[in-house]
């Protein structure tokens, strides 16, 4: 799917060893190969600020907006980057976001609401991530929620190569911004979609 000319800029981040050939964010930037990918130094060391930093290195050059896909511990590195007021990311999908006490994060990362309009996606069977400290993060955040149910680490390994419901965002992200553009202002229409 091609974006239209003043289309916002896809970015896609993974999360830790990255996406591999069979994950849904591989499958995602085949069907928009114009999107950026984030590309971290090391791949198996989780250090939220250098992580968050990379994306915004990422970024450089870019001036319009941007749709973020995030995926893992991905999602914490792009929080921590728009807490930090990162603003071209115009709206974000967190998919399967990694616990920060894993991480011994839950002080450092960003705990507000985000900038960007975000829609945060949780599984009840996640060993990243229960489904309630999923949905606290998303209150903190003020990001839309959804519960995939038994979903697993929504990865290759639970069964998500491909992952229509990331596609259907990217899209309707698109629809909304050019419907944005037109109006000159943004919509009173839902900016997330139903699933």
């Amino acid at each position: 799917m091609k974006p239209l000319a003043d289309a916002p800029q896809l970015l896609i981040v993974p999360g830790l060893h990255d996406s591999g050939p069979a994950h849904w964010q591989t499958w995602l930037h085949a069907l928009h190969p114009a999107a950026l990918r984030v590309r971290q130094d090391d791949w198996s060391t989780p250090d939220l600020s250098r992580w968050a930093d990379r994306i915004g290195e990422t970024l450089e050059g870019v001036r319009g907006p941007v749709l973020a896909v995030a995926h893992s511990f991905g999602c914490l590195a792009l929080a921590q980057l728009l807490g930090w007021g990162e603003t071209r990311v115009t709206a974000a999908l967190l998919v399967a976001p990694a616990d920060p006490v894993r991480f011994d994060l839950q002080q450092r990362l960003h705990a507000a609401p985000l900038p960007a309009r975000c829609t945060l996606v949780a599984s009840n069977t996640d060993p990243w991530m229960r489904a309630d400290e999923a949905l606290r993060w998303a209150r903190r955040w003020d990001a839309r929620y959804l519960n995939l149910g038994d979903a697993g680490h929504i990865n290759a390994e639970a069964g998500f190569g491909p992952f229509p419901l990331a596609a259907q965002w990217v899209r309707r992200a698109y629809q909304q911004h050019a419907r944005e553009q037109r109006l000159g202002r943004a919509s009173p229409v839902e900016w997330s979609f139903a699933v």
